[in-house]
């Protein structure tokens, strides 16, 4: 009762602050003061997510030996995945998997709204994944919490949703940007992946609360560069060919990275039970990471030692230790973890584990480079003079554009967290050829495709994106009245006294539409009292041009429109008569959402 009472008294207390914030200080300048605020939460969150991965990770591969094989490998994913399914089953009850898909879906369904559980579910099931080798990466559920905690500040002050949406944007950006120390990818993220445009109400915004969320990281890591860099060859124009051909080979290998996940994806999805999956993808993850130990968490490590030239150290844990000296068989290793980190981040995230495919993309991406440099060096006498350090970063950059399809935050989010600002003319030239490269056989990314195949994807299009804002239930009219088959003229015409319609939708007993009576059809009988008896619904009935499914997206429900140049459309459910949607209906739906939606 005392809980209760205390519970009351803080909700009108805080009504209180809500009320006279809404009267003292204008949204949008309030929009700023809460983009700090995230940006300071989401900094920390970000770093604390950091923190516990190194912790658990370090605590469990402190006493490893780099010369053998460790059969460990073979325990922690397992392990790591079976707490990660207790945790979701018992505490956060709920599916937190592709997280960024979720937040690009409540972006575009749920008004962007996130539960308030979101706001620290990823982050503890994430660190569990990771720190137990899940081959996946923080970024995406840093990218779910950020949001969650935007979305959730929002919804306290009761901000409209198109302040709500700026704030989830902030919050993944200075997600982002507290995860790399990288503002500007911060920001570019959130408008390249989450779709929200640039305008002169968004930037501001998303720079205060990236630029937080870098400076709480830099406060509270220091000044380095996540990954450490030195560019001691500088690139030339000659090695611009080279670049070209990197951009195209990284193109290509975005396409098998995200062709093989949404494989993958569907393969699992055929698992109906949750500890089949367990086994199958823990075993799947376990055997790879026990034969190529870099698959062990995020393989920020296996990128470093490719940046700084120590290359041998990849072959570190594993039977082939002693290999480490044979240049082709050291090309032959990398490559197979380049083809096999897919089914390791996957078996990850099938098996019930929580993490993103940003870090494999950029784990990928460095291996890519090195290789593509690599190979070439050793392929020809005298070798081709190009330096695998810098194709490495060029890599990352590439690798991360194609699968995101974010060229401009792949070539600023490398450019921070290396330090490797001198090499950025050839970081243009391997995104963009990258980006053009996937683009031709997939139009959207590794976090839209989902989304994209519903027709629930918000898009930089404006009339796409406030197609997709619109939904077909809440555009339904549902007071036209219903005729049955067996029903006379009389009984029709006594239906057609009390409606302010011109037509009438035909169920049967089980509320199946099978047909519409249109008014104008049977205007030149209906006054004639000789046919009331003798003429039945059956008779004089047509079939509708077509029929709207309620969950159908609103972009094909147009394209119906237009190639029937029908005014009004029934809306059935599974056969089931809803109601009807009419074109003038969604023409001022549509002004109304386009006008929020563009409001500066």
């Amino acid at each position: 009762m005392a809980y209760k009472e205390t519970n009351n008294a803080f909700t009108r207390w805080w009504m209180k602050i809500v009320s006279w914030r809404e009267r003292h200080i204008k949204e949008r300048n309030f929009l700023i003061i809460l983009a700090l605020l995230v940006g300071v939460i989401c900094g920390f969150a970000a770093q604390l997510l950091k923190f516990l991965i190194h912790l658990i990770s370090g605590f469990l591969t402190a006493h490893m030996s780099a010369t053998t094989a460790n059969y460990l490998y073979l325990v922690y994913p397992m392990a790591g995945i079976f707490l990660v399914t207790l945790f979701l089953k018992f505490v956060v009850k709920d599916n937190i998997s592709h997280g960024v898909t979720k937040v690009l879906y409540a972006i575009s369904r749920n008004k962007s709204r996130l539960k308030k559980r979101n706001m620290y579910s990823s982050l503890v099931a994430s660190s569990i994944t990771i720190g137990f080798g899940g081959s996946v990466g923080a970024e995406g559920p840093i990218v779910f919490t950020g949001a969650a905690i935007g979305s959730n500040i929002g919804q306290a002050f009761r901000l409209s949703s198109r302040m709500l949406m700026l704030l989830v944007g902030c919050g993944a950006a200075a997600g982002i940007a507290g995860i790399f120390r990288a503002p500007i990818a911060g920001m570019l993220f959130t408008l390249e992946v989450l779709m929200i445009d640039l305008t002169g109400t968004t930037v501001m915004p998303l720079l205060i609360s990236s630029i937080t969320g870098a400076t709480v990281a830099y406060l509270l890591e220091g000044y380095n560069a996540e990954f450490f860099f030195s560019q001691s060859e500088p690139f030339s124009v000659s090695k611009i060919p080279y670049a070209v051909l990197l951009g195209i080979f990284c193109g290509f290998i975005s396409l098998y990275f995200t062709r093989a996940i949404f494989m993958m994806e569907k393969m699992f999805s055929r698992i109906g039970n949750r500890y089949q999956k367990i086994l199958i993808g823990g075993v799947m993850l376990a055997g790879l990471i026990f034969v190529f130990p870099p698959l062990y968490g995020e393989g920020y490590g296996a990128i470093n030692n490719l940046l700084e030239g120590d290359y041998s150290k990849i072959v570190d844990g594993t039977f082939f230790y002693v290999d480490r000296d044979n240049i082709w068989f050291i090309a032959c290793f990398i490559g197979a973890i380049i083809l096999t980190k897919v089914f390791a981040t996957s078996a990850t995230n099938g098996a019930g584990g929580v993490g993103g495919t940003f870090a494999p993309s950029l784990f990928v991406g460095a291996l890519c480079g090195f290789l593509f440099a690599f190979v070439l060096n050793h392929l020809f006498e005298g070798g081709v003079g190009i330096s695998s350090k810098n194709f490495t970063l060029l890599g990352m950059a590439g690798v991360m554009s194609g699968v995101m399809h974010a060229p401009l935050m792949a070539i600023f989010l490398t450019a921070e967290m290396t330090g490797g600002y001198g090499l950025f003319l050839p970081l243009l030239i391997v995104s963009a050829l990258s980006y053009m490269t996937i683009r031709i056989f997939e139009p959207y990314s590794i976090y839209t495709m989902r989304l994209a195949q519903k027709g629930e994807l918000l898009t930089h299009e404006k009339d796409k994106a406030v197609l997709t804002l619109l939904k077909i239930d809440n555009l339904v009219e549902r007071d036209f009245k219903s005729v049955r088959p067996e029903m006379n003229l009389k009984e029709v015409v006594d239906i057609i006294a009390t409606s302010n319609r011109n037509l009438f939708p035909v169920v049967d007993g089980e509320g199946m539409l099978i047909g519409t009576v249109l008014l104008d059809d049977i205007r030149n009988i209906m006054f004639r009292p000789d046919l009331y008896k003798k003429m039945h619904v059956t008779r004089f009935m047509s079939m509708p041009p077509a029929r709207i499914e309620i969950n159908q997206p609103m972009e094909e429900v147009m394209r119906i429109f237009d190639k029937t140049n029908a005014w009004n459309l029934p809306v059935v459910d599974n056969g089931k008569y809803v109601g009807f949607v009419s074109k003038s209906k969604i023409f001022n739906s549509y002004r109304r959402v386009l006008r929020h939606y563009c409001d500066e």
